[in-house]
């Protein structure tokens, strides 16, 4: 991201020079989908693909929101004594969340901010641009009002704006990732604890290719909270029996010996992905800390089988993005990444292959569903800062 076509577009905007620039990635989970509200674990990594702000302090406590990326929407202007959520403010609603509970925990935000932002995640696919935007707006307030703030604090704070302010019924780790991470590692999170290990990533002669569908994907609409509520629904019917706060304290044999409890087939299968994703998730840490690629992309390939046929969150556009993968060669692994229905894919890939890699995905992709996806290579990054 050119930081002098913010620091422009800044001045064009508020008419004089921006004073700080900040930046939050994007995210990929490598494995473990659907499991982080589910008590699981999840195993996400940010990426140099994200979103940037230059700000300027005001006198007044007006707070001035301009996107690079919606700029029809033009400046949307809010006073901190109504911090309302509004639908007409759209994006501007997740810093708007931001202030609102930093302001609950006790925190003073007393002035006002002129900000523009500008992201290169590609909207709507799935790498978690709306945690970015909250992260990003949590170090410019913690930065621009020295707050005393622990990051897993702001990483809670921003769930509790997609889950609160917003209406999304989404776990911890989008924010996670993009608040905790640290360059060249992945997060094994313990979505129960938050206990978390940052594990090194060599991923040696491969790179990550993130494949997006070029679906648009609306979380809020999407059956994204129905899959939640039957998880617990099977979650409530396993507890009559088992002593379990979540489907994540299951192991596969000790859910196999229960799956008699579960008589409607849905719910059996929504809870035998919770489970074995959260026990493939663990093992592919292990593969990585060994240095197994090749076990970490066969793990990879077994999460995208339980999410298209126990989980049922692929749908044909990704299903054909990573069945192409699948058949290329110099691929390790590739599975939907991000919450389904459209989005993106990933695919371990050799970089002496990637050129092949894409031209023939690409093909095959195209000829079925009738539209391009769209190649990036994933770097992985560390998570929300102030750059200068």
């Amino acid at each position: 991201m050119n930081m002098t076509e913010l620091n422009t577009a800044f001045k064009a905007a508020y008419n004089k020079e921006p004073e700080a620039s900040y930046f939050a990635p994007g995210r990929i989970n490598l494995i473990g989908e659907h499991t982080d509200y589910n008590g699981g674990h999840v195993f996400p990594t940010a990426i140099t693909l994200g979103t940037y702000a230059v700000v300027a302090k005001r006198e007044d406590q007006t707070i001035n929101l301009l996107s690079g990326n919606f700029e029809d929407a033009g400046v949307i202007s809010f006073d901190l004594s109504d911090l309302s959520y509004q639908k007409a403010h759209n994006w501007a609603n997740y810093p708007k969340g931001m202030i609102v509970y930093l302001q609950e925990q006790g925190y003073t935000i007393d002035h006002g901010l002129d900000i523009y932002l500008k992201g290169n995640i590609p909207n709507g696919a799935g790498l978690s641009s709306s945690a970015s935007i909250e992260l990003l707006m949590g170090v410019i307030l913690e930065d621009q009002f020295n707050l005393d703030i622990d990051r897993v604090d702001l990483v809670k704070t921003g769930m509790m704006v997609e889950n609160k302010f917003i209406g999304v019924n989404s776990g911890i780790m989008d924010q996670f990732a993009v608040g905790m991470s640290k360059a060249n590692h992945a997060i094994l999170l313990d979505t129960n604890t938050l206990d978390y290990d940052l594990v090194p990533i060599d991923l040696q002669d491969n790179v990550i290719i993130i494949m997006n569908t070029n679906k648009r994907r609306e979380l809020a609409d999407s059956k994204y909270n129905e899959r939640r509520s039957e998880c617990e629904k099977a979650l409530a019917i396993l507890q009559t029996k088992n002593d379990i706060n979540s489907l994540g304290d299951l192991d596969n044999e000790t859910f196999d010996l229960q799956t008699y409890m579960l008589q409607d087939e849905n719910l059996l299968k929504r809870a035998r992905h919770a489970v074995s994703e959260n026990q493939r998730t663990m093992k592919a840490r292990e593969a990585l800390k060994n240095n197994d690629l090749e076990r970490f992309g066969k793990l990879v390939n077994a999460s995208h089988v339980s999410l298209q046929f126990d989980y049922e969150v692929t749908g044909i556009e990704l299903d054909t993005l990573v069945q192409s993968a699948w058949q290329q060669s110099g691929v390790l692994g590739a599975r939907m990444t991000g919450a389904g229905f459209g989005g993106c894919a990933i695919a371990i890939v050799a970089k002496d292959q990637v050129e092949n890699f894409e031209e023939n995905v690409a093909k095959a992709y195209t000829d079925k569903i009738g539209y391009a996806p769209s190649f990036y290579v994933a770097e992985i990054a560390d998570g929300a800062k102030k750059l200068g």
